[in-house]
């Protein structure tokens, strides 16, 4: 597919270059995501986004175990290969649509558990009129303490704040390998 295919003319053109790719959850099906895994980025991340009370209403094609078994597959398959290249698994959430700390800390057990070892935390802002709202403006001090939670939790990559997103310091995030 296109993830491959970009993977592969990527490096094709900039040999050495460290790749993520940010994906889908493939509707669950293996084949895609096994394609984008043997490709082996080296950071494969696919964004949780929420806690799972707020899926339906957040996110209505999408499933949070769907997700979790993606970065769950991604991560067994991210172990070190014959050339020591270690694949890294990556999601982000976003704050502000209603969830509850509660919520919040099981959501980045959550990931870890299924193999994430970098999460990034953002605040959730409305892109247009047609979009929901933010129900909550998350206090920036607030964004501390959850990557300090991340950190207690074992990731050793977290990065919280009003305007992290998915992308946000991606070059930082790639010499763990």
């Amino acid at each position: 597919g296109h993830f491959v295919r970009c993977i592969e003319e990527i490096r094709a053109h900039i040999p050495g270059v460290k790749v993520e790719v940010l994906t889908p959850d493939f509707r669950g099906c293996p084949e895609p995501i096994d394609r984008v895994i043997a490709a082996r980025p080296d950071i494969f991340n696919h964004n949780i986004e929420t806690v799972p009370s707020l899926y339906l209403k957040t996110r209505p094609g999408a499933r949070y175990q769907r997700s979790l078994d993606l970065l769950a597959r991604v991560a067994a398959a991210g172990e070190p290969d014959d050339h020591n290249h270690r694949m890294w698994v990556k999601s982000g959430l976003m704050l502000g649509l209603g969830e509850t700390d509660q919520e919040i800390a099981a959501l980045l057990q959550d990931l870890y558990d299924c193999g994430v070892r970098i999460v990034t935390i953002g605040q959730y802002l409305q892109p247009d009129p047609e979009s929901l709202a933010v129900e909550k403006y998350v206090h920036p001090d607030k964004f501390d303490d959850w990557r300090r939670v991340g950190e207690e939790i074992g990731f050793p990559m977290v990065f919280s704040g009003p305007f992290v997103r998915s992308s946000y310091m991606a070059d930082a995030q790639v010499p763990l390998s």
